[in-house]
């Protein structure tokens, strides 16, 4: 599995996303943040060295206060989709959303973040490790 090739993009194409190899970590994200930008739940994200990952197409750029300081999310910029966080050239790891996903069987997600801010509607995927609010 570690030459296989994970790829995705937004909504109508204009951004495409392809990394080498599994993420360095999968999770479920249920901050108030995520869930607003989503319009869901929660986000489903994987997370990738900035140099195992190659992105193609206009986005724009939208940052927020969080947690650990700002909040970078990506969307395209023609249909809107959220496609991934982190700021190109300057973030060494990126948060790609997992809903991009073009074979979205790829997602395996090992952890759960925020789950103190989980609606009651919103389900947690079993067997997931839980954290409060961020890990550290």
């Amino acid at each position: 599995m570690g030459d296989k090739r994970y790829t995705g993009g937004c909504l109508c194409g204009a951004v495409r996303w392809e990394a080498e190899g599994p993420p360095a970590f999968q999770g479920v994200c249920f901050c108030r943040d995520c869930r607003r930008a989503s319009g869901s739940g929660f986000v489903p994200f994987m997370g990738y060295p900035a140099g195992a990952l190659s992105i193609r197409g206009r986005t724009t750029l939208y940052q927020s206060p969080s947690v650990k300081g700002v909040a970078a999310r990506n969307s395209c910029l023609a249909c809107g989709g959220l496609v991934f966080g982190g700021i190109v050239g300057q973030d060494d790891q990126h948060t790609v959303y997992a809903g991009t996903l073009d074979d979205a069987s790829l997602f395996k997600p090992t952890i759960a973040i925020f789950v103190k801010d989980r609606p009651d509607w919103a389900p947690l995927p079993p067997g997931l490790v839980c954290f409060e609010a961020m890990p550290e």
